[in-house]
């Protein structure tokens, strides 16, 4: 049994001793007495040898341990173990006084829990000085019943330490929302800095290019009437039908030269 137990506490537990009974024939001899002692019926409180009498490979042990976990069971109770661990169905963090320790301070969250745990510290620092004067006390003989003081004082420290952790645990749900608050308002905080920053670029380049724009245009006004109009006699030129050498003459090529000039 201490084997069993040891080994559902590691950390990679092997399965479980009893797997080797879920075999075929024991699976159709449960099929069999459920069959004949009916749906209602409770398999640990009957006698499976005198229900499958015609059959001689009956095991010795229940046949009633084959079956499924009960779920409606394990919605009543709350939990169910795993590996030697209980697990509850809804998550939730355990008082002191349902771990079985001793509380000090109110069991439901909305009451005020400043004043017990005020009491609960100033009972922890006499307790401590008591503790002090105590061990400045000569030892007890060896004859004697009577247990120390030292001994007391230092139960009762344990179950105020006790208190004060099992307290500041029960907080833990709180924090992590705070710590979630503060985190999705830097979130936010940095999303809006980053946008602004967008925002600027964007400015400055719609600024570049108004400049650009402006620049362009005043390049195209500022252009020479020669050079618009030695554009246009090009095009002219372009799109005129070429001519022969036999019917140029000198005054064409003069007033031509002139033209380009």
């Amino acid at each position: 049994m201490e084997d069993e137990e040891t080994e559902l506490r590691n950390p990679f537990p092997s399965p479980p001793s009893h797997y080797t009974r879920y075999t075929n024939a024991n699976l159709k001899l449960l099929d069999l007495l459920r069959e004949r002692a009916g749906e209602d019926a409770d398999l640990y409180a009957l006698n499976q040898y005198e229900l499958l009498s015609d059959h001689t490979d009956v095991p010795d042990w229940p046949l009633a341990q084959l079956e499924k976990p009960r779920v409606d069971w394990i919605l009543e109770d709350g939990h169910y173990t795993v590996f030697g661990d209980t697990w509850f169905i809804k998550e939730k963090i355990p008082s002191l006084a349902e771990l079985g320790g001793q509380q000090l301070y109110p069991t439901d969250p909305n009451v005020d829990r400043r004043p017990a745990l005020s009491s609960i510290l100033r009972s922890l620092l006499v307790t401590y000085s008591k503790l002090l004067n105590s061990l400045l006390l000569p030892p007890p003989t060896a004859s004697a019943q009577i247990e120390p003081e030292w001994k007391r004082h230092l139960e009762w420290i344990n179950v105020l330490s006790q208190n004060i952790m099992a307290a500041a645990n029960d907080l833990r749900p709180v924090q992590a929302r705070s710590n979630l608050e503060l985190m999705m308002r830097r979130q936010l905080e940095l999303r809006r800095e980053e946008t602004k920053a967008i925002h600027t670029k964007c400015d400055a380049l719609e600024a570049q290019l108004a400049g650009l724009r402006l620049a362009s245009q005043g390049v195209a006004s500022s252009a020479s009437p020669s050079t618009a109009k030695a554009a246009s006699v090009h095009a002219e030129h372009l799109d005129a039908p070429p001519l022969q050498a036999d019917d140029l003459s000198a005054v064409d090529v003069l007033s031509w030269a002139e033209e380009i000039v």
